[in-house]
């Protein structure tokens, strides 16, 4: 079985709290790979700081999602940033292919959200030109959402059409069923409001990671 990561997100609508979360991860470790929502809106109703606002300690591995129907509108933005990964989403008013083009000829890498109602198969030209493929179970915008497990059969759609592409997971990823998504083939298991709301995250990370290191049937 490949190996799973646990990755924080951070999700936040405010400067104060954003920075905060910051730093409560930060004195988990000064190299991790972080997974930061940026939604402005136009995919759902909840806002979040934007990426003009957003920073993150040297060091650090982060995954940029930008929740937005229109991400033409923050490619400069973005490059500016020089996340390790932007991912966007399936259903975006803009044709996403010349936007990973200009984003990968500036070394980003460059992924798809998948919503429940997205059908692998029907955006198999994007996934062929993505490093990263994310199952979307969560809200948009929003922390603390509910895994649908179901979902997890789409991993297996997804590295049908691109055997090599990195696939996450995103929305309600816990204790009780963090060894399923893993089991699903599912290598980046993006974790919100089970670290975020722990009093002790750095405890939640390590038991989250033994969890998805058993092999055990579950």
């Amino acid at each position: 079985m490949a190996i799973t990561t646990i990755i924080p997100t951070i999700t936040e609508t405010v400067h104060s709290e954003y920075k905060k979360r910051l730093a409560t991860l930060y004195a988990v470790s000064d190299h991790m790979r972080v997974h930061i929502d940026v939604s402005d809106g136009t995919l759902t109703e909840y806002k979040t700081i934007n990426e003009t606002a957003v920073w993150w300690p040297k060091g650090w591995t982060v995954d940029l999602h930008m929740i937005t129907a229109e991400p033409s509108k923050h490619v400069d933005n973005i490059i500016k940033l020089h996340p390790n990964l932007v991912i966007f989403h399936a259903e975006a008013r803009d044709d996403l292919l010349p936007i990973f083009d200009k984003l990968k000829q500036n070394g980003i890498k460059v992924g798809v959200a998948i919503v429940k109602s997205v059908y692998p198969g029907s955006i198999k030209a994007i996934l062929n030109a993505a490093d990263y493929a994310l199952i979307f179970s969560g809200i948009l915008g929003k922390q603390g959402g509910t895994a649908d497990l179901l979902l997890c059969e789409k991993a297996a759609l997804i590295q049908d059409i691109h055997p090599s592409i990195e696939i996450g997971w995103d929305g309600g990823a816990n204790f009780k069923n963090v060894r399923q998504i893993a089991h699903a083939g599912i290598t980046a298991i993006n974790v919100g409001s089970a670290i975020t709301s722990a009093d002790n995250p750095a405890k939640v990370i390590e038991e989250l990671n033994k969890e998805i290191e058993k092999e055990d049937p579950i």
